[in-house]
């Protein structure tokens, strides 16, 4: 025989969320990190309860499948027909005939209720033995919402639904928040005993309430701390607002424990992300996904991060990053762009218009400006000079590069994957390396340069360049410099090529 459960938790999440106008089923929008079904689940969560079952009806595939990756443990039961919110209950308990002692019953599309809210009304309920309890909130605005209906003793007397409701009913403030405490046995009993006598013709769960209190049994009221939990969503322009609470919410949590948030307004932290003690958020700024962001870095302005981790004291500024790594004291942007495996050792540097795909920059190595980095390992104080591409795709397959400690990569260089570059050595701007350099060796592929005299005013005659050269050379002439031949090289042979110079032979800080 299976053992009784002392708690059951019933999700309905089977509506389609008409007003939301979305092939995504209302529950499976997302709000700061979690659909709005996953932040239902998480409040439910230290309930610790037996058994959890999720109620699914329009996009149930959907549904299941997201429940499966946040909640494998949860029991989706199909209301194939949306016949009321009695209706759901009474299906989900018949998939769950073992189930006794407390359910408790949620709907699915209030984000911001907390877990001390569920944990409080289930204290009350159980506390006082009660029959049902019903969570309310006193609101400023109760339009669309069922009301609560006091007797003159102040106990429940009813709960209706705004479209059955009277006008006198329709003016009190006190609404029902959709969350519900039940004793199994009573529950059913009642469930049974459910008509569609309504305005929508449904099973309304709220009838339960009525069929109890004219039973005698004990029925209870717990009214929320903050209305604002008990909000729900409907479409699009209220999922926008609850995304601005819930933003307003999470930043002040943050702030509270040290962090520093520039301008909280444009600054969206998902629940799920992390952000230790004296880190500055500066403006314009999301951290999102299972980001963290260690002590005293510093984020922003225009900043994105997702999935991602920033060490201490690390700093990223105006840049995008997924999946990646940013180690201690490291420095990012402006404008980096940091794909998935993108790991950036202690006091590395990735600057200005810099992507870096599945790499390694090794400890004090810089990758300053206007580079690809692709599948590569780069060891520790390394340069890589400006416009240099890690060419790792040959069209099929993904090839790494490696470039040793301390070697230099001179500007406009290719490096041409497999190839591997030894620590110490340098390779000279502008080459195309696509054999390996030895440890302290210079790599070099340049073509030797040649200067062709008259070409301009011979090719481009009459243009504005033609007319500058001519003045340049007649200046030249006269003051008796050096005049280039036709063919001449005037720099470049093969041992002059490789020297560091300021025109940037070999790599750019």
């Amino acid at each position: 025989m299976p053992q009784p459960h002392l708690r059951t938790v019933v999700v309905l999440a089977a509506g389609e969320g008409k007003r939301m106008k979305s092939a995504l089923p209302k529950v499976l929008h997302p709000l700061l990190g979690r659909t709005l079904l996953g932040h239902v689940l998480t409040a439910a969560a230290p309930l610790a309860a037996d058994r959890t079952v999720v109620v699914v009806g329009h996009g149930a595939e959907q549904v299941r499948a997201h429940l499966t990756e946040i909640a494998p443990d949860a029991t989706p039961v199909l209301q194939a027909q949306q016949l009321g919110t009695g209706h759901a209950v009474r299906i989900a308990l018949e998939a769950v005939p073992e189930a006794s002692g407390t359910v408790v019953v949620i709907n699915g599309d209030v984000p911001l209720l907390r877990a001390e809210t569920v944990a409080a009304l289930v204290a009350a309920h159980e506390g006082e033995g009660a029959a049902a309890t019903v969570l309310a909130a006193e609101v400023p605005d109760p339009t669309g919402l069922g009301r609560i209906v006091r007797d003159a003793a102040g106990r429940l007397e009813q709960i209706v639904e705004e479209r059955d409701a009277t006008p006198a009913q329709r003016a009190l403030r006190e609404i029902n928040a959709g969350i519900y405490a039940f004793d199994a046995v009573r529950l059913r009993d009642a469930l049974g005993k459910l008509s569609t006598d309504n305005d929508q013709g449904e099973e309304y769960l709220t009838d339960v309430f009525g069929l109890l209190v004219s039973a005698g049994e004990p029925v209870g009221v717990h009214v929320a701390a903050d209305h604002v939990e008990t909000l729900g969503c409907n479409d699009r322009v209220e999922l926008a607002g609850l995304r601005r609470l819930l933003r307003d919410r999470t930043n002040e949590a943050w702030m509270r424990t040290g962090v520093t948030i520039l301008d909280p307004d444009t600054t969206w932290i998902d629940v799920t992300a992390t952000v230790e003690r004296d880190a500055v958020i500066d403006q314009n700024t999301q951290l999102r996904g299972t980001t963290v962001v260690g002590e005293q870095a510093v984020v922003g302005p225009d900043v994105t991060l997702i999935d991602t981790v920033v060490g201490a004291a690390a700093t990223v500024l105006r840049s995008h990053a997924v999946g990646a790594e940013v180690g201690p004291g490291a420095s990012v942007g402006p404008y980096a762009y940091l794909r998935p495996a993108a790991r950036l050792a202690e006091k590395s540097k990735v600057g200005t218009f810099v992507e870096v795909k599945n790499s390694e920059v090794g400890p004090g190595a810089k990758v300053p400006h206007l580079s690809y980095v692709g599948d590569a390992t780069i060891g520790a104080k390394a340069n890589i000079g400006a416009a240099t591409i890690f060419v790792n795709y040959d069209g099929v397959n993904k090839h790494r590069t490696v470039v040793g400690e301390a070697a230099f990569i001179g500007c406009d260089t290719s490096l041409i994957a497999p190839v591997e570059v030894g620590a110490g050595a340098y390779v000279a701007a502008g080459s195309a390396i696509s054999q390996d350099v030895p440890p302290g060796a210079l790599g070099v592929t340049r073509a030797p340069q040649r200067s062709i005299e008259g070409w301009v005013a011979r090719k481009r005659a009459g243009t504005v360049s033609a007319a500058a050269a001519e003045r340049a050379l007649a200046e030249g002439a006269s003051a008796g410099g050096p005049v280039a031949r036709e063919g001449e090289a005037i720099h470049g042979d093969a041992e002059t090529v490789g020297r560091p110079s300021a025109a940037g032979d070999t790599a750019t800080e």
